[in-house]
């Protein structure tokens, strides 16, 4: 039994020629023109936006695809205005693709114009890392399909993003199987991703991903962005400083699902699980200064890249509540203390658990939560989740050792271990 995927192709236009050039600009312009129009003009229905931009210059792929977008800016999105900076969308009709590797550029893209006889080709500068996946497109006998397109004008180039469909093998187990391995996975601000799985109910073998660099590059970013503004500097920098924090962070969001995707597969049927962050936005409340980082960081970003990884690899993955489990102990399932971000105290003396690594603690919490009785959790936490100033934000150690007491990962053992092997970006 097979599943279906979505992965956004990207590509980078070959320099275009000065008529080529002006017939994108003409085309961008258009449309965002016929889009704003029909956005002011209160269109919540196909037939209303069709109205609307039936009379512009515009290819019908690009019509099509507002006639299906202006609504659900309304209706889905919520949108009270527009950006000015929106790219063209197509519908798929709009995905005719020519490759011949004996050119410079092998993959060509014909691109849509108004009128019959007037589209042009221009070559694509594919994304290396997803090579594959534009071969498996062009191939007329692979079963992947072409979605909706974009294409977005950047300071000095283009880009066009493809979203296309592919199949994938279903898993032949469930999750709830008696020979999975359940690994739960805690995203977080110290460390961006803390995989641990369960075998025999133990804490085994964790993956820490540091997230040193994401929070560094976050407070460059806003520290940027803020005196370029006060300085009032040209729209072009501030676009291109903004463009370059993003491409940066987002090498981090796909490196480090990779590496969470790729940690599952040492495992026998393994299952990713972890914690229902739809909400997330809403509930924070650690103070201004912790609210501003958290909510600055993409948790639901991560997670769906991590998602879509897994799915392609045939890896089930489930969601749980997130409720205390950073204040749960593991073990017991007693409630404790996190007095600071990177440790874990358990209260109870009868328990062999008295230190732990808080987000392996965590991480092992939202793991058990794949059973339903693995969902309750006494209402009175016995202390703070952690420092509502932030102070304590950024000291969680990212090295791991199991400790002589087994399933026991203690701070001290963290502070003399050498660094996961997994944390390719410490």
């Amino acid at each position: 039994m097979s599943q279906t995927v979505t992965k956004t192709l990207e590509a980078t236009l070959a320099p275009p020629t000065q008529h080529k050039e002006q017939k994108l600009q003409t085309l961008l312009s258009t449309y965002r023109e016929a889009l704003h129009e029909a956005f002011d003009a209160g269109c919540t229905t196909m037939t209303a936006t069709n109205d609307i931009v039936t009379p512009y210059d515009l290819p019908y792929q690009t019509k099509d695809a507002l006639k299906s977008y202006v609504p659900k800016l309304r209706d889905t999105y919520d949108a009270r205005e527009l950006d000015d900076d929106h790219p063209v969308r197509l519908v798929n009709r709009a995905a005719k693709f020519d490759y011949d590797d004996s050119r410079e550029y092998g993959v060509c893209w014909n691109v849509p114009q108004p009128g019959r006889g007037t589209n042009f080709w221009i070559p694509l500068r594919l994304n290396p890392e997803q090579r594959d996946r534009w071969m498996d497109l062009l191939d007329d006998d692979h079963p992947a399909s072409a979605g909706d397109l974009t294409l977005q004008q950047n300071r000095t180039t283009w880009t066009l993003h493809v979203t296309v469909e592919f199949p994938v093998e279903s898993p032949d187990y469930s999750p709830t199987d008696g020979d999975v391995t359940h690994i739960g996975l805690d995203i977080g601000e110290s460390a961006l991703i803390t995989g641990c799985a369960l075998k025999d109910g133990l804490p085994t073998d964790p993956f820490v991903w540091n997230g040193g660099r994401a929070r560094q590059l976050r407070n460059e970013m806003h520290t940027t962005l803020k005196r370029l503004q006060e300085r009032e500097a040209s729209e072009w920098r501030r676009d291109d400083r903004f463009d370059y924090y993003q491409n940066a962070l987002t090498d981090i969001v796909e490196k480090a699902s990779r590496a969470a995707v790729d940690y599952a597969l040492d495992y026998q049927n393994p299952v990713l699980v972890m914690e229902d962050l739809a909400y997330i936005r809403e509930n924070l409340d650690y103070g201004k200064y912790m609210n501003r980082r958290l909510h600055n960081w993409a948790f639901a970003r991560l997670q769906g890249r991590v998602e879509d990884k897994a799915r392609e690899a045939g890896i089930p993955v489930e969601y749980v509540r997130p409720e205390y489990t950073s204040q749960t102990c593991h073990s017991c399932q007693r409630l404790g203390r996190r007095d600071s971000q990177a440790e874990f105290r358990c209260p109870n003396d009868e328990c062999h658990v008295s230190t732990f690594q808080a987000d392996i603690n965590a991480a092992a919490n939202i793991a058990r939560r794949i059973y339903p009785w693995g969902e309750t959790c006494p209402l009175n936490p016995d202390g703070n989740d952690s420092p509502r100033d932030g102070s304590g934000s950024d000291t969680a150690t990212t090295h791991r050792e199991t400790s002589e007491t087994p399933s026991q990962m203690t701070l001290s053992a963290y502070s003399g271990s050498k660094p996961s092997t997994r944390n390719e970006n410490a």
